[in-house]
């Protein structure tokens, strides 16, 4: 056996460990758990917690917690020891299955959005058994849901658990008409890809903008930047390399798929993407990849940055998010198949994606939207933010002849109609690929490539579960009713793609043209995140949600509320440390070079000489110039800030800080980058462009 299969996995509490260490009895009560829905019973839990226990401790652990998502967007965990006194002053290693289920933490100091007022401490923590166990930092860590004394959800992972159930129901529903009676269930799996910078740890405690807000506020562009495009999949350092090994071989311990690793296409950039698993493991595991990535780059003395845009000038990162709809047997439904049925299958469950993205497309915008995206989105990088769909020609092309009622031409010659004879095969490189796409099928799956990098991809896919689900029920409804199955099925399709195919776009996301041709299809350009927040209180949005209760009102008004509340606290943040860094840091040092620059022109004048200082003369009035501007400007952001803060409406306020703040933080920008260039480096007082993305 290799080394790696030794280590992977070795630290969580799986299937295989379950089989060993349980009953068989036990075992089959929890795996009906898992896969059925079905409640588990207390005794069930008190063997499990106990062979829990046991196993945890060989490995090593002496606490155990209950590892929550809450509203923050990273994960929290209150620790308690296993031991118990006995009263003779001694102790005993317990772990009941009461512990296991439920915990109590406190509620009170995580955003609630509203729901409940801060005095209201209690809240639980339950137990999500679908995720496995695992131990991490001498602790037993236990995947759990997290809501409010009253059983509102105030965390990440609750409505995704209750979106995977929306979409599995309504998409058996519609297996179920079309005659498949096998598929109990159907689940989303997701492969997140995830982007990140590293850049060396001296240099990143001398950026205040770094530790305190994640990117770079200030930075004159470096002379080399990307434009050689020498960095993307080239040989990887030696130091970063170490890096990547060992943040593989931790992951693989936690049972996480990583699989892919390479340099991205800005310099200090680089990727991790795992192995596609259930969508709710899947966003487990990239929270924890997020941590480990974190923690292992301080072992070797790097930072690892995953602000969607730390560095203006070269790309920013995302999360590309790969989504898929699979049976409990192992079918994807978005895989084109070869027989009629599964071109039938296949085609419905497409045009369903397709209905879906065009009709909800604010509200899944609106999804991946953080202050930190709001740099990366349509700037030439990234997905513009308008949400449109790539399926490459040839699928849009057999779309377009269905839409027609052509019969379907395939390379064979054969002509086809749908589910009388074959879809063409359609292989995963059946098209290019189109990186400036939002929304992309990619063989059989699709890529949501706005999701940013630094955030949960719980809420992209409870989204995106439950406006898929909204759509399938439709369909479900009418094949339900429907005397002729295979007729309804073909007006379904040809109905949809007729209705819906202006979200299909295959072309240049980034061209001007395209933002003009969107508007005319009546595609929205939601360019921050201010203004696609708004769409989750639309009528329709919050009927979708509370439809397949994803989400109650009152929980899709908190989550409104909890980021515009993260959005202006984000950029006051970055606002007050610009302040600090100006004030204490740059103007100070510009000030000394200043005073020594003019110091030497007054001297070289004294010598009676006749020189010509022109270079001297006109760079100390360049700083001059500059500095007083930057002076000037300073007393703006200052008072914009006050008008700002005072303002109590959540939604006025982030709009101001969008429209007033973050604009007098771009201007105050440019004359701090302009002093960089000619300040000289030794008096400089931050790391540069290039020594930041150039020292590793």
């Amino acid at each position: 056996m290799s080394r790696l299969n030794e280590i992977f996995g070795s630290n969580v509490f799986n299937d295989s460990v379950m089989k060993e260490c349980l009953p068989k009895a036990t075992y089959k009560a929890l795996k009906k758990t898992i896969e059925e829905g079905k409640e588990l019973e207390l005794s069930v839990a008190e063997v499990v917690a106990s062979a829990m226990k046991d196993w945890a401790i060989e490995k090593g652990a002496t606490h155990f917690t209950h590892w929550f998502q809450p509203m923050t967007g990273i994960t929290a965990e209150k620790h308690d020891a296993f031991i118990n006194p006995t009263g003779n002053g001694e102790v005993i290693l317990e772990f009941s299955g009461k512990e296991l289920i439920k915990g109590e933490p406190d509620a009170s100091s995580f955003p609630s959005g509203g729901l409940r007022a801060t005095f209201e401490a209690r809240g639980y923590t339950a137990w999500d058994c679908t995720s496995p166990a695992f131990v991490k930092d001498d602790t037993l860590c236990i995947p759990t849901a997290f809501c409010s004394y009253n059983g509102e959800a105030l965390d990440k992972k609750t409505p995704l658990l209750r979106s995977m159930e929306a979409i599995s129901k309504q998409a058996v529903r519609v297996l179920r008409a079309l005659g498949n009676t096998n598929t109990k269930r159907v689940i989303t799996t997701v492969g997140p890809e995830q982007e990140y910078f590293l850049i060396d740890k001296k240099l990143y405690d001398q950026r205040k903008d770094l530790i305190l807000t994640g990117r770079t506020l200030f930075g004159a562009k470096a002379p080399k930047g990307q434009e050689l495009e020498d960095h993307y999949f080239g040989t990887i350092k030696e130091r970063v390399s170490n890096y990547m090994k060992e943040v593989d071989e931790e992951l693989w311990k936690l049972g996480i798929y990583a699989k892919t690793k390479h340099n991205e296409v800005a310099p200090a950039q680089h990727e991790l993407a795992p192995v596609f698993t259930t969508t709710n493991i899947a966003t487990d595991h990239n929270q924890l990849t997020m941590e480990v990535m974190k923690k292992v780059a301080l072992r070797h003395g790097l930072v690892c940055l995953l602000h969607e845009k730390p560095f203006a000038g070269v790309n920013g990162s995302g999360k590309h998010n790969n989504w898929s709809m699979a049976t409990d047997d192992g079918i994807n439904l978005l895989e084109p198949g070869k027989s009629p049925e599964a071109n039938e299958q296949f085609l419905l469950f497409l045009v369903a994606v397709i209905k879906a993205v065009d009709e909800y497309a604010p509200l899944l915008r609106a999804s991946a939207a953080n202050a930190g995206n709001d740099h990366r989105l349509g700037a030439n990088e990234a997905p513009p933010a308008i949400v449109s769909m790539f399926l490459g020609e040839q699928l849009t092309n057999i779309l377009e002849q269905i839409e027609n009622g052509d019969e379907l031409a395939v390379t064979t010659n054969k002509k086809l109609r749908i589910g009388v004879a074959t879809l063409p095969v359609l292989p995963k490189d059946a098209t290019d690929r189109n990186r400036t796409s939002p929304f992309a099928f990619t063989g059989n799956k699709f890529e949501f490539r706005m999701c940013p990098s630094s955030g949960s991809i719980a809420g992209p896919n409870f989204i995106l579960n439950t406006i898929v689900a909204e759509v399938l029920s439709e369909f479900a409804d009418r094949l339900e009713r429907a005397h002729d199955i295979e007729s309804e099925v073909n007006d379904i399709i040809i109905e949809t793609v007729k209705k819906h195919k202006r979200i299909i776009f295959n072309g240049n996301g980034y061209s001007e043209d395209w933002i003009e041709e969107a508007a005319k299809r009546g595609l929205p350009n939601i360019a921050t995140t201010v203004e696609a927040i708004k769409s989750l209180l639309d009528k329709k949005n919050i009927e979708v949600l509370e439809k397949h209760k994803v989400l109650t009102r009152e929980e899709v008004h908190s989550r409104y509320e909890i980021i515009l509340e993260n959005y202006s606290k984000t950029i006051n943040i970055e606002a007050l440390t610009m302040l600090q860094m100006i004030k204490r840091e740059i103007l100070p040092a510009v000030i000394n070079f200043a005073g020594k620059l003019a110091k030497g022109i007054n001297e070289m004048k004294s010598t009676g000489l006749s020189l010509r200082l022109n270079c001297q003369d006109e760079l100390l009035e360049k700083i001059c110039i500059l500095t007083n501007s930057v002076d000037e400007k300073v007393k703006v952001l200052e008072n914009v800030l006050i008008k700002v803060e005072g303002i109590e409406e959540s939604y006025e306020q982030a709009y101001a800080y969008k429209s007033e703040v973050v604009v007098a933080m771009d201007d105050l920008r440019e004359d701090i980058d302009a002093l960089e260039t000619v300040v000289g480096k030794e008096y400089w007082p931050l790391p540069t462009y290039t020594d930041l993305l150039f020292s590793i």
